[in-house]
């Protein structure tokens, strides 16, 4: 069968693991394996993965002239986009359910001001009538008692030629000494890797290492680390320690315990979903209760101060390991399930339009509502004299081809009410080369004082906007346009997408690798504050046309609310 993978990321992480093994293993069992990306990928992005450089890899326009007996969606994004690609069957492989994966929106934090949104549209995916396939029994659990869908389970294998108690090691395990090692990336909230290692400390421990798919060399609390290694170098850092310290607030089927009792060590976990699929509080692991941070100290101590515990647990592990299936049987149950499913009554594309259509339909309407509710909520407080949130933050993106793409995108936060000065350096990549400035993430009124693009090595002025003629050369569109026609420097923003677009630049004027820096001086503030704050210049503006004025003195609250009439209609719910 002609089988492919949507894929999220290509970089190392354990569901990405989990994706190569099965396509790796189908792929030697003559089927053919593609792996889809939105973009082309980098050799040596999945280099960490010594099988994934055999398997075939399309970009999503490759992909679209393709026709597939069965395309997998991975990830919650991934079932929007099974109706762009044709294939027979369609299916959907869940790892964990991601709805739990959205941290809670943080004021200080902008990308996070709509997980609320996400979450709805995450949760949705699983309504998909579709063939799904779990990890995990309490996977399967959620997805038929909440929408009776009868997920097929296979659980994850592990590799029995790698992970072994014997073999080299990084370090030798030292009698009387614990060695802890923490494993997950530093930045993701749920995986609570900080607490981990701080948690570690607090016990007294004589060493703790890091295991991380984030590109460090040094973390506070920690005496080595490990960053983004290749799997086959991995086992060497579990023989090198005695206990792993995994405390994620959400898992599948997490495989590093595992991986942990293959080297001879044992673990201390949270009850988290999925741990049940193969660990035993006092049998080869210690469980503690979610956010229990003096129990998991308690556990570290006990080890650390009881060899007999330690040992017990360590041989529970063993035995543990010894009936666990490897790689080679679970993808030999991936492929019974993929060959049912392919027995099946093909999945209609047709349907797949129709249902991520109404999906993707009912979030306009809560994103309607959240910015007219974040608009609403400023301009009460400014008229009430309290205190609103002034985080915000701008954004540039660049392209020298058809369209601007998230990936070239580069973004620093700036305090909102007041005047600053931000600028970003990029690379000349092609001709002719686009600048597109995304200068709010919020409801209000964006005052540029001057916009400038410079290159900094020769200190040649490429292009500058400052008088009102200036900006009147930009392309203002998304969910921003000018907000008054004699101040062509001052754009309200409705939404989460405003772009102020620059003229390009063209060859000549510049060269191909050269560095371009882009200047600005701007403000943000909410509407009922720019109207106030403007009225010294209206009234000025009426004296300079005393003789033969065309405008009328209006006042803050005037204006105001002739600005509320003329609303954006697909602003309001």
């Amino acid at each position: 069968m002609k089988i492919a993978f949507l894929l999220g990321s290509a970089a190392i992480s354990g569901g990405t693991y989990v994706i190569f093994e099965h396509a790796a293993r189908l792929q030697k069992r003559g089927h053919q394996l593609i792996i889809l990306t939105k973009e082309t990928v980098a050799p040596s992005v999945y280099a960490w993965h010594p099988a994934a450089a055999d398997l075939g890899w399309l970009n999503y326009e490759e992909a679209q002239k393709e026709h597939f007996d069965i395309l997998l969606a991975t990830w919650w994004q991934s079932p929007f986009l099974l109706k762009d690609f044709a294939a027979s069957h369609y299916v959907y492989f869940i790892q964990s359910i991601e709805t739990r994966f959205f941290e809670p929106a943080d004021p200080a934090d902008y990308g996070t001001q709509d997980h609320a949104i996400w979450q709805q549209l995450c949760e949705k995916t699983y309504s998909f009538a579709i063939p799904m396939i779990t990890e995990a029994r309490w996977i399967q659990e959620y997805l038929l008692e909440k929408y009776n869908a009868e997920a097929a389970l296979v659980r994850n294998g592990i590799r029995k030629d790698i992970y072994t108690r014997e073999g080299s090691a990084v370090a030798p395990v030292e009698p009387g000494k614990l060695r802890v090692l923490v494993e997950g990336p530093v930045d993701v909230g749920y995986k609570n890797v900080p607490l981990s290692i701080q948690l570690a400390r607090q016990a007294g421990v004589d060493e703790i290492w890091l295991l991380t798919s984030s590109d460090i060399a040094e973390f506070s609390g920690v005496d080595r680390v490990f960053s983004r290694v290749p799997i086959h170098e991995t086992p060497a850092i579990y023989r090198s320690c005695d206990v792993l310290v995994k405390l994620s607030y959400v898992e599948g089927m997490f495989g590093p315990p595992l991986e942990m009792f293959h080297c001879g060590g044992t673990a201390i976990v949270y009850k988290v979903t999925g741990h049940d699929e193969y660990i035993v509080h006092e049998q080869n692991s210690l469980v503690v209760e979610r956010d229990d941070e003096q129990g998991v100290v308690q556990s570290l101590q006990k080890l650390k101060n009881d060899p007999s515990m330690l040992a017990g647990l360590r041989q529970g592990a063993r035995e543990t390991a010894r009936q666990w299936p490897d790689w080679e049987h679970c993808a030999g149950e991936f492929e019974k399930v993929l060959q049912d499913i392919a027995r099946q009554r093909k999945t209609s594309r047709e349907y797949l339009k129709r249902y991520t259509k109404e999906v993707l339909d009912m979030a306009i309407p809560l994103t309607k509502e959240k910015t007219l509710d974040r608009f609403s909520r400023r301009e009460k407080k400014f008229a009430r004299s309290e205190a609103t949130d002034k985080h915000n933050f701008v954004e540039l993106y660049w392209h020298c081809a058809d369209n601007f793409k998230s990936e070239n995108v580069k973004w620093k936060y700036y305090p909102s009410e007041q005047w600053v000065d931000v600028s970003f350096d990029i690379e000349v990549t092609g001709f002719p080369f686009w600048i597109r400035i995304d200068p709010c993430t919020r409801v209000g009124c964006v005052e540029f004082g001057s916009i400038c693009v410079t290159n900094p090595a020769t200190g040649k002025l490429l292009m500058e906007f400052q008088t009102s003629d200036d900006y009147a050369v930009l392309l203002v569109c998304g969910t921003a346009y000018w907000i008054d026609h004699a101040r062509k420097n001052v754009i309200f923003s409705f939404g989460a997408d405003p772009a102020v677009v620059l003229p390009a630049l063209q060859e000549g004027e510049v060269a191909l690798g050269d560095t371009v820096r882009i200047a600005m001086r701007l403000r943000e503030t909410s509407l009922q504050q720019f109207y106030q704050e403007s009225e010294q210049y209206y009234a000025a503006k009426h004296q300079e046309q005393i003789a033969g004025m065309t405008m009328q003195p209006v006042s803050c609250k005037q204006k105001f609310m002739q600005f509320i009439k003329r609303l954006p209609q697909k602003m309001l719910p």
